[in-house]
């Protein structure tokens, strides 16, 4: 164990909620719990608020109950404190946590060697035709696929990838070899050894410029024999005795290779081997990239949080979300009240959360109530609370949202459409810490942070005569303004990628990302309803595509519509698309006699998605559009 804190310590979640993350150990440790002021929040029932912490003390890292209803165990044993190792494991409610000071998994090294001479000795085989000859085992690939896609560490995708690879078929080592966006130049190698007792893996300059520059697979079985490879440097000196090379194909791109080889002299490649190989990386180059480009933007996020010192959930990369960002960091830590205004679906609530998990009120509770939605009456009562017997049907004492909140943040969502009677009320709470119950005669002492938001114009309202100016003035102590989408297009891919991570697992759907003239016309729209609008644009996409990418012919049509003139713009062949689905779906269901779960096993999809598909088609109970 170092004296030091080591600074490639990490958390890594095997199985639960978080399952396949990982959590880098900061120098101040890490709260783990499933409250969402914890450092690491994990949504299960079964831990604590507050489940344990981990710290580091002395030259160790420490790990600590903190009191919890079920217990910490470390490597099956129940612990109160217990000095980690490397490779310990900590389970807590239905989630095992792997503590790693290293590398992880254990990888063998890896690089670029030799220029090789490859003859027509060397069989080769396309994705198609993999596919074709494999038909009979898809449902092994498929099954394999579906546990990949469960997978979102890039790490633990090339380590579960390379581990299938190897349950079928007699390969030694194998190698996950990624290229640079847009270019043929190699940026990553991820190798393992069966046996992990391997001194280093030499892989073929000559073969891997051969398959990423062809786009099909290569299998050699005379590499020391005076075939195709005969006389490589990097292969003779490791002793490779056979080899095989596929690409990691996306849309006809190639975004990487799958690489092994054997040295046991009994072994050799056959057809069939070649073509599990190539059908593999067919599967698993989507979700390589898009485990990829998800950890691009959580790293971005990460070097934003640690630039500002500040915990959010707001996503984008942009100048002027960033201003925001530095806005409410200085804002949080003071007790002022803070008035968010900006256009519907622009993020307030989203900021008026990273105010409160940012301010010495992050342990209290955040309490959010939506202005409009209520009548004046039921506002009341829900904002003030109620005594027994205050109106017809009040058969018990009701605390109200702004005593719920006391000692963390009350949200005022619309804070523009309270009544005058509310408004005055709500000034003396502001002004005095207190407030009467309905029915109530006693005074209620509150302690209180109150973040208000609006999509109106607030100064206007106070100049005129539906909003209090002294009200108004109470709540406007800080002002901060949340830029609608049309002015920060820059955040639209790192958000439309953040969706797709969203939606994609709730809709079983493996989707990579998405086309560039698809994007193109996300970015050009205006998107009136803002980051909302954006959001269930992409949740449509998702549901509606059909292919790894989310296509043009996948949107709505208003973003089609409002394409700029000479881009491509397939609205009649999307509206063509969704009329066809239409007449799917409907006829589905009327076979099925309306039943959902019936038809859905008619269509192989799942009852869920089929009501979300009949609901974005416009399809009523039934199947009638």
């Amino acid at each position: 164990m170092p004296d030091t804190m080591s600074s490639s310590a990490r958390l890594i979640v095997l199985t639960g909620p978080l399952k396949s993350t990982e959590r880098p150990l900061p120098e101040g440790g890490l709260v783990i719990g499933r409250d969402l002021s914890s450092d690491l929040c994990i949504k299960d029932k079964a831990l604590s608020r507050h489940q344990c912490r981990v710290t580091f003390e002395g030259g160790a890292y420490v790990v600590e109950d903190m009191g919890s209803r079920n217990g910490t165990t470390v490597n099956d044993r129940p612990v109160r404190r217990h000095a980690l190792e490397d490779g310990d494991r900590i389970q807590i409610g239905g989630s095992l946590l792997l503590f790693v000071e290293g590398a992880w998994p254990r990888q063998t090294e890896a690089w670029l060697d030799d220029e090789t001479r490859i003859t027509k000795t060397s069989a080769h085989v396309s994705l198609e035709g993999a596919i074709y000859a494999l038909a009979r085992d898809l449902g092994v690939l498929l099954k394999i696929g579906a546990e990949l896609n469960a997978i979102h560490s890039p790490v633990v995708l090339y380590q579960k990838l390379l581990e299938s690879v190897f349950a079928l078929m007699p390969a030694d080592r194998g190698a996950i070899l990624l290229t640079v966006r847009g270019s043929k130049e190699v940026e990553t190698i991820f190798a393992l050894d069966r046996s992990s007792s391997g001194s280093g893996m030499k892989i073929s300059r000559t073969v891997v410029g051969q398959v990423l520059r062809e786009g099909k697979s290569l299998v050699s079985n005379d590499v020391l024999e005076g075939g195709t490879l005969h006389g490589a440097a990097s292969l003779v000196g490791s002793s490779v005795r056979a080899l095989m090379c596929a690409p990691l194909s996306l849309l006809g791109k190639v975004v990487g290779l799958v690489y092994v080889d054997t040295r046991d002299p009994g072994v050799e490649f056959s057809e069939g081997h070649l073509n599990t190989l190539t059908a593999l990386a067919g599967f698993a180059a989507g979700m390589i990239e898009a485990s990829r480009r998800l950890d691009r933007l959580e790293t971005e996020n990460r070097r934003l949080l640690s630039d500002l010192g500040l915990e959010h959930r707001l996503v984008g990369e942009g100048a002027r979300l960033r201003e925001v960002l530095r806005l409410i960091a200085k804002v949080a830590p003071a007790e002022s009240n803070v008035l968010i205004r900006g256009e519907s679906g622009t993020g307030k609530e989203l900021a008026a959360r990273a105010v409160h998990r940012n301010s010495p009120r992050a342990e209290g509770p955040f309490v959010a109530i939506n202005c409009a939605t209520l009548t004046e009456g039921l506002l009341e009562s829900e904002l003030f609370g109620h005594e027994r017997g205050a109106f017809t049907g009040a058969v018990a004492q009701k605390k109200g949202k702004i005593e719920t909140a006391n000692g963390g943040t009350l949200f005022l969502d619309e804070v523009g459409e309270l009544s005058p009677v509310v408004q005055a009320k709500l000034l003396r709470v502001l002004q005095e810490r207190e407030f009467e119950r309905l029915g109530g005669t006693r005074p209620v002492k509150v302690d209180v942070r109150v973040v208000a938001a609006t999509n109106r114009d607030l100064k206007a309202a106070a100049d005129g005569v539906t909003f209090r100016p002294d009200l108004y003035h109470r709540l406007n102590v800080i002002s901060l303004v949340m830029p609608p989408l049309r002015e920060r297009r820059e955040d639209i891919p790192p958000l439309v990628e953040h969706f797709i991570a969203k939606y994609g697992p709730r809709c079983k759907r493996a989707v990579a990302g998405v086309s560039e003239a698809a994007l193109e016309m996300l970015v050009n729209y205006d998107w009136p309803g803002n980051v909302r609008e954006l959001e269930n644009a992409v949740e449509r996409a998702v549901v509606l595509g059909s292919t790894e990418l989310i296509m043009p012919e996948d949107l709505p049509e208003q973003v089609l519509e409002a394409a700029p003139e000479g881009s491509v713009s397939p609205l009649s062949f999307a509206a063509q698309l969704k009329g066809a689905k239409q007449a799917i779906v409907s006829n589905a269901l009327r076979q099925a006699q309306g039943n959902y779960a019936r038809a859905a096993k008619t269509l192989g999809i799942h009852p869920n998605n089929l009501h979300r598909l009949a609901r974005v088609l416009g399809l009523k109970h039934g199947g009638q559009p």
